[in-house]
């Protein structure tokens, strides 16, 4: 097992939902659409719900896809009421630990915290969050609601020295939403 990250360092990616079967596979319910992560990870954290809960780390020996769960077998685990003890617990991974995206895709982690201006240079807002509503990913700036799809955003610079809060240009003016 590798060093333990802090806190912070840890992206929560899922919930244990419930058992699957007898021999200690957990249920996932990830919290995207494409757990791309989650299925690649050696190592998850697990935190339990009580107050002052430290994350555990399980060497993960398999994870796959069913019914729209990640379906996961963790090391000391072994049967079914050992995976229901865990139900409830978040599901986490270090950042540094993601898979790298495929080209002109992002890990919306990576997205939230970026500043966003529009083409003519007006400053709109910092990320706040990413949802899924529908057909796309919406970005939530203050009050405004911006679908993130490609006739929509013009670049994506993520966090670098240039741009250290990251820098998003979309074709949109303040205020269209209102």
């Amino acid at each position: 097992m590798s060093g333990h990250p802090s806190p912070s360092d840890l992206v929560d990616l899922g919930i244990v939902y419930d058992a699957q079967g007898l021999k200690g596979h957990i249920k996932v319910r990830p919290y995207s659409p494409d757990p791309v992560a989650l299925l690649a990870c050696q190592e998850a954290y697990l935190q339990g719900y009580e107050a002052g809960a430290k994350p555990t780390v399980y060497r993960v020996q398999s994870a796959k896809i069913h019914s729209g769960y990640v379906v996961m077998l963790l090391n000391g685990i072994c049967d079914r009421d050992a995976a229901l003890a865990l139900k409830g617990w978040a599901v986490s991974l270090p950042r540094d630990a993601f898979p790298p995206p495929e080209q002109d895709t992002y890990y919306w982690i990576d997205l939230i915290g970026c500043e966003v201006y529009n083409e003519q240079g007006i400053h709109l807002g910092a990320i706040l969050d990413m949802a899924e509503f529908g057909a796309h990913p919406i970005m939530t700036i203050g009050s405004e609601l911006i679908p993130f799809v490609p006739a929509i955003v013009k670049s994506v610079q993520l966090k670098s020295a240039e741009f250290p809060a990251g820098r998003v240009v979309v074709d949109w003016q303040p205020n269209w939403s209102q």
